[in-house]
């Protein structure tokens, strides 16, 4: 390489370009040519234009694939296979090399009857109108007592945002999910209407007592997959908004008392006074009642007026006011989890 380039810039060539053909830094030929002599390639990536000295051949390959697939091994792993070899005098790779010959020749898969379980995603569910989805949890809240909790049972319509029932007890149980729903089920006054509840898989969620309760008032359960937080985001997200709320105690809460004064007092708050940034900034219950409509149109009215008043302020349309119409829970998009582990097999 040395010796093109010198007869390159002999030839006229610029020292960068030529350089820049070799796919070299002029620097590096200038290392390769101190103290007068001409030296060897020190590059970290030089070394891997050559083959290992450690490959396997194509017969050694050939040789793995015939012990893998052979009928006392078909149903091992490489974990397996090579010490069962090594217990018959015979090392013919490691088990990374075993791994890696299966996993070119594609065979690198469940090897016994048994398959993994798959999870699917839950049932795309949608909602268009008040008390058609629900989503629920449990969380828990820090008593002064050292591993000691309340349980936080909180419903929340998806549509809406609302919370429409919650209760605090000091157990967590299928039975006391089953009291607060039924309560807050009656509550709402939707005996008679289709609804989907749709939860994690924690024991009271699919407890006999909650599932018995929901089958008897007609409620169809919807369930996330085991693990994976994002199957049920519209409950996750309330309860980061509850426990980062400002006035979140500092404290742990003294008693059971204490505790439900406090949630009661969120509760008015994020119904009631918390503009939603999901629901154009009014509050759930304006949306749940309905009135986000009126007040939505208003606002969109404002600034239409105002963008007559003052054309050389706007530059295109006005803010979007228009309420959303359509809420959906597990629409098909991929989660944080799945969206990084195709990213990786890509």
């Amino acid at each position: 390489m040395t010796a093109w380039i010198n007869e390159a810039c002999t030839a006229g060539a610029r020292l960068s370009k030529a350089c820049e053909v070799l796919e070299i830094s002029v620097r590096t030929l200038q290392r390769w040519g101190e103290d007068g002599a001409v030296k060897a390639d020190g590059r970290e990536q030089a070394n891997t234009l050559h083959e290992p000295a450690n490959k396997l051949s194509e017969q050694e390959r050939r040789q793995i694939l015939d012990i893998a697939n052979a009928p006392e091994f078909a149903h091992l792993s490489p974990s397996q296979i090579v010490p069962a070899l090594a217990d018959q005098g015979l090392y013919v790779a490691s088990e990374s090399s075993f791994y890696r010959v299966l996993r070119d020749a594609a065979q690198l898969a469940h090897r016994g009857k048994a398959k993994p379980a798959t999870r699917q995603r839950p049932k795309a569910l949608q909602a268009d109108a008040p008390n058609q989805l629900w989503s629920w949890d449990i969380t828990y809240l820090a008593t002064t007592i050292k591993g000691t909790f309340f349980y936080l049972y909180l419903l929340m319509d998806v549509f809406s945002r609302k919370i429409v029932g919650w209760e605090v007890y000091e157990t967590e149980s299928a039975e006391h999910a089953a009291k607060v729903f039924r309560k807050t089920y009656l509550r709402e006054g939707i005996a008679g209407d289709s609804l989907v509840l749709h939860s994690d898989n924690g024991s009271p969620m699919k407890g006999a007592t909650m599932l018995a309760t929901l089958q008897r008032l007609g409620v169809m359960p919807s369930f996330s997959r085991p693990s994976v937080s994002d199957d049920n985001p519209y409950s996750e997200a309330l309860f980061k908004t509850l426990k980062y709320h400002p006035g979140f105690p500092d404290k742990p809460f003294d008693s059971l008392e204490e505790a439900r004064t406090w949630v009661a007092g969120f509760d008015h708050w994020y119904n009631e006074i918390h503009r939603h940034s999901a629901l154009r900034f009014v509050t759930p219950g304006q949306r749940h009642r309905g009135e986000d409509i009126a007040i939505l149109e208003q606002r969109h009215q404002l600034y239409e007026a105002a963008k007559v008043q003052h054309l050389e302020r706007w530059s295109g349309s006005t803010r979007n006011w228009a309420p959303e119409q359509v809420v959906y829970l597990n629409s098909g998009k991929p989660t944080k989890m799945e969206g990084a582990i195709k990213q990786k097999a890509a």
